[in-house]
C-alpha cells in the first residue's frame, strides 16, 4: 500500500474538483474521475500486453489504444483533462529519470551538441519550413509559426526508444539528447514569439525580460545541485525509510519543474534539471529505482493522451492530405537534422539514426498549436482544417517513429565501418566503463553489507576474488569507498537496476540483508533477471530455508554454519584452504568478556555473549570524512565507534542513545572493557 502513496498524492489535485462535486451525492456511486482513471489503467495494461504478444514496442500500443479509446472511436475515455494532466506528469517523470542518469559533468561535455547542434537543427528547420511556405504564398506569420511547430521533436518518445535499445549513452543517444534539450529551451522563446506573430505580446523587451528570468531560475537550480541537494539527500537516506525517500524525490521533481515553469521554462526541462540535482548526490540510482514504477505508469498516460487527439473519421476522409503532410514533414526534418549533425563533424553512422529518430513532431507542438489557434494562427495557413491535418500527421509520425528507428539501424548496417585510431562505431561516450559505474562481470556481487558480508568481502579480497557491493546503507558505502572497493547505493530488489548492471554476468550473488522480507524479494527478483546465476543467502528458520529454496536460492546458509566462512567456502578457489579462511576471519574475531570482567558488573553478566565487530573503522566518522584516535566495540550489538579522545565520541553517543553500557577496546593487543554506568575496566 505504501508504494501507492506518492501516486495518490500526485493524483489528488486532479481528483479534487470531482470529489467536491461528489460531496452532496455520497451514495450516488464512485466519483467519475475514478472510473476514468480505472479505464486509463486498464487500457494501458491491455495495450502493453497486446504489444508484447505481437512483438511491437509498447509505445505503439499506447498510441493506438488512445486512438481507439478516444472520443472519435469507442469513446471510452471522456475526460481528456484528466488524461492530459496525467500525461504531463508522465513527461516530467521521464525527463527526471533521464536527468538522474546524467550529471553536470556529462551535460557540460555535450554542451556543444546542445547549443551548436540543437541550434542548427532548430534554426534551419524553422527557416526551411517558413521559406518554403512563403514561396507558396502563405503569410510569413503563419509560415514562421508552422516552422516552430515542425522544428520540435518528441523528447518522451525518442528517449524512451533509446532507453529500450540501450543506446542512451551511445553517441547516437548523446547527439539526440543534445538536440532535444535545445528544443526544450527553444520552447521558451517560441511561447513568447507566437503572440508577437499574432500582433500581440510585450515586444522585444518582454522577450528579453522573460529569457533573463528563465536563465536566473536555471542558474539557481544548477547551484542548488552542488550546494543544497546532496546534504538533504544524505539526511533523508539515513532515515532508511522508503516512504520518506520516495516522497522527497517526487517532491524535488515536481517542485523544481514548477519553479522553472514560473519562469516560462517547460515542465519537462525543469524535471530534467531536477534529475541532475539528484544525480549530484550519491543516491541517484536509489532514486531512479524508486521513481521508475511511477514513470512507467504516467508515461503510458502521455502516449494515450496523444492518441486521444486523433479523430479517425477526419483521418479517413482526409487521408491523402494527412499522408502528404507526414511524408513532407519527415523528409524535411530528417534532411535538415542529418545536415546539422554532419556540420557538427559527426559520421553518417550517427547522423542517419539521429535524423530518423527526431523526424516526428513533439508533444509541446500541441501546446503551441493550441496557443496559436486561439490567436488566429494555423498550420500552413489552412485554418481549422490545417490544425486537424497537423494533429493527425503528428500522431502518425509518433506511431511510425519505432519503425523509422528500425530503418535507421538497417541503413547504418549497410554503411562502411571506418575505425580510425581504434574507435568503434557509435561507441558509448564513456565506452569501457561499467554500467552505472559498478563492475559486475566475473565478480561476486554482495546485495547488502552487514556484518557477515563485511567479513566475507574482506576475506575474498585477501583470497584474490574480486567483488562489488550494492547497498542501501550510506555508512557501509562510505566505508567501502574509503577502501577503494566498488560500491553502488541502490535498491537491489529493483529488476530494472539489476538488468542495467547485467547481473547475469556476475560470478555469484550473495544476498546478505538482515531483513528476511528484503532477502526474499531480492532472491525472487534476481532469479527472474538472471535465471542461471548462483545465489547465496542465509535463513534464520527452517520455514525461511524452504521458502528461499522455492524462490530459487542455490546455496542457503543457516545459523548452524558460520555464515561468512560458508560464503568463503563456496566462492574461494580450491587452492585457498580452510586454514587460510580461518586466518582471514581471525583478523577480526568475535569479542568476549573474561570471567573476571563479567563478575565486576551486572550489565556484563547479562551480556549476550561473543559479539562480532561490525567493522574495523568508525563508520560514522568515515561517512563524515573525519578521523579518530581509538576504536571501541559495543558488547551488546557489535557497533564500532570512536573513543572519547576522538573528536566525535561516537562510541559514547551510541551507548547513551541505545542504552548499551558495556564497551570493549577494539585496538590490537588491548583486552580491557568498560561500563559507562559503573566505570570499571580491566
Amino acid at each position: 500500500m505504501r508504494r501507492f502513496l506518492p501516486l495518490m498524492l500526485a493524483l489528488l489535485p486532479l481528483a479534487g474538483s470531482a470529489l467536491a462535486e461528489e460531496t452532496g451525492a455520497a451514495h450516488s456511486g464512485p466519483p467519475e474521475f475514478l472510473g476514468q482513471l480505472t479505464l486509463l489503467l486498464g487500457v494501458s495494461a491491455l495495450a502493453a500486453y497486446l504489444s508484447f504478444r505481437v512483438g511491437l514496442v509498447p509505445i505503439i500500443g499506447f498510441l493506438v489504444a488512445g486512438v481507439l479509446a478516444g472520443p472519435g472511436a469507442l469513446g471510452l475515455i471522456r475526460d481528456p483533462e484528466l488524461i492530459s494532466a496525467a500525461s504531463e506528469v508522465g513527461v516530467m517523470l521521464l525527463l527526471f529519470t533521464i536527468g538522474i542518469e546524467f550529471s553536470l559533468e556529462r551535460l557540460a561535455r555535450i554542451a556543444r551538441l546542445i547549443f551548436l547542434g540543437g541550434g542548427l537543427q532548430t534554426g534551419l528547420t524553422v527557416a526551411a519550413v517558413a521559406g518554403a511556405l512563403v514561396v507558396f504564398g502563405v503569410g510569413w506569420q503563419s509560415a514562421v509559426f508552422t516552422g516552430c511547430l515542425i522544428a520540435l521533436s518528441s523528447t518522451a518518445i525518442v528517449m524512451r526508444l533509446l532507453g529500450e535499445r540501450g543506446e542512451t549513452g551511445a553517441r547516437t543517444g548523446q547527439v539526440s539528447l543534445g538536440i532535444l534539450i535545445f528544443q526544450d529551451l527553444a520552447v521558451v522563446l517560441m511561447v513568447l514569439l507566437i503572440p508577437m506573430l499574432a500582433g500581440q505580446g510585450g515586444g522585444l523587451g518582454g522577450v528579453v525580460l522573460a529569457l533573463a528570468k528563465a536563465a536566473g531560475i536555471i542558474a539557481f537550480v544548477l547551484v542548488a545541485a552542488r550546494r543544497l541537494v546532496p546534504p538533504v539527500m544524505e539526511v533523508v537516506a539515513r532515515t532508511c525509510s522508503t516512504e520518506i525517500f520516495l516522497l522527497t524525490v517526487v517532491a524535488l521533481c515536481f517542485g523544481t519543474a514548477s519553479l522553472t515553469a514560473l519562469a516560462g521554462v517547460s515542465l519537462a526541462l525543469g524535471a530534467f534539471l531536477a534529475g541532475l540535482l539528484v544525480s549530484e548526490s550519491r543516491y541517484g540510482m536509489q532514486a531512479l529505482g524508486e521513481i521508475l514504477p511511477l514513470q512507467v505508469l504516467f508515461s503510458a498516460a502521455f502516449f494515450l493522451s496523444v492518441g486521444l487527439q486523433l479523430d479517425p473519421g477526419f483521418l479517413l476522409s482526409n487521408l491523402p492530405a494527412v499522408l502528404g503532410a507526414v511524408v513532407l514533414i519527415a523528409a524535411l526534418k530528417a534532411a535538415v537534422t542529418a545536415l546539422s549533425v554532419r556540420l557538427l563533424g559527426e559520421r553518417p553512422r550517427v547522423a542517419f539514426p539521429v535524423a530518423l529518430l527526431t523526424a516526428q513532431v513533439g508533444e509541446f507542438s500541441f501546446v503551441l498549436a493550441t496557443t496559436g489557434a486561439a490567436l488566429g494562427l494555423s498550420f500552413a495557413g489552412l485554418g481549422e482544417r490545417g490544425t486537424q491535418v497537423f494533429i493527425a500527421a503528428t500522431v502518425l509520425l509518433m506511431v511510425l517513429t519505432p519503425a523509422l528507428a528500425a530503418l535507421a539501424t538497417r541503413l547504418v548496417g549497410r554503411l562502411p565501418q571506418p575505425r580510425p585510431s581504434g574507435e568503434t562505431a557509435d561507441e558509448p561516450e564513456e565506452g569501457g566503463h561499467a554500467p552505472l559505474g559498478l563492475p559486475v562481470e566475473g565478480r561476486v556481487v554482495f546485495a547488502g553489507y552487514g556484518a557477515h558480508a563485511r567479513l566475507a568481502a574482506r576475506a575474498l579480497s585477501r583470497a584474490g576474488v574480486p567483488y562489488s557491493v550494492i547497498t542501501r546503507s550510506p555508512d557501509g558505502a562510505s566505508e567501502l569507498t574509503g577502501r577503494g572497493a566498488p560500491v553502488l547505493i541502490a535498491d537491489y530488489t529493483r529488476a530494472g537496476l539489476l538488468r542495467e548492471l547485467n547481473l547475469g554476468s556476475a560470478r555469484a550473488l550473495v544476498i546478505a540483508d538482515d531483513d528476511p522480507e528484503m532477502t526474499e524479494r531480492a532472491v525472487s527478483v534476481s532469479r527472474t533477471v538472471a535465471p542461471d546465476l548462483p545465489i547465496i543467502t542465509r535463513a534464520e528458520t527452517p520455514e525461511d530455508f524452504t521458502h528461499l529454496q522455492a524462490l530459487g536460492a542455490r546455496h542457503i546458509l543457516t545459523p548452524r554454519k558460520e555464515v561468512a566462512a560458508g560464503i568463503l567456502d563456496l566462492l574461494t578457489p580450491p587452492s585457498v584452504t580452510r586454514a587460510d579462511l580461518a586466518r582471514h576471519l581471525a583478523e577480526r574475531p568475535a569479542v568476549i568478556l573474561t570471567p573476571e570482567q563479567q563478575a565486576q558488573c551486572e550489565h556484563a553478566r547479562t551480556s549476550p555473549g561473543p559479539v562480532t565487530p561490525e567493522a574495523d573503522v568508525c563508520l560514522e566518522c568515515v561517512a563524515a570524512g573525519d578521523t579518530w584516535v581509538h576504536l571501541r566495540t559495543c558488547m551488546t550489538c557489535g557497533h564500532v565507534g570512536c573513543c572519547d579522545s576522538s573528536r566525535n565520541r561516537h562510541a559514547t553517543r551510541h551507548a547513551r542513545a541505545e542504552a548499551h553500557p558495556v564497551i570493549h577496546s577494539a585496538e590490537p593487543g588491548e583486552t580491557w572493557a568498560y561500563c559507562y554506568e559503573h566505570g570499571w575496566t580491566k
